[in-house]
C-alpha cells in the first residue's frame, strides 16, 4: 500500500472517531440532560440545573463541541499533511 493511501486511511479513521465521540457528547447534551431533567433537581448558579441546561448550558456545550471539532481537525490536518494553504 502506498504511504499516501495509508496516511489517508489513518486520517479518516481518526476523523471518524472524533466525529463519533463529539456526536455522543452532542446527544447527551441535547437529549440526555433534557430527558432526565426531573432527576437533575439541584441548584446551579441559583437556578434549577434542568432550567439552566435548557436555557444556557446546552448552547454552551454545543459551542464547545464545534470549537473542539475545529481545533482537533486542524491538528489532524497538520499531522497528516492535509492542511490548506490560505495564501
Amino acid at each position: 500500500m502506498e504511504p499516501q493511501q495509508q496516511r489517508r486511511e489513518i486520517y479518516w479513521k481518526q476523523t471518524g472517531r472524533v466525529t463519533v465521540v463529539l456526536m455522543i457528547l452532542w446527544f447527551v447534551a441535547g437529549l440526555g440532560v433534557h430527558f432526565f431533567a426531573r432527576d437533575l433537581n439541584f441548584r446551579f448558579f441559583g437556578w434549577p440545573f434542568s432550567f439552566w441546561m435548557a436555557a444556557q448550558g446546552s448552547l454552551l456545550i454545543f459551542l464547545l463541541i464545534v470549537v473542539a471539532y475545529v481545533w482537533i481537525m486542524e491538528r489532524l490536518d497538520r499531522e497528516h499533511g492535509f492542511e490548506e494553504d490560505l495564501s
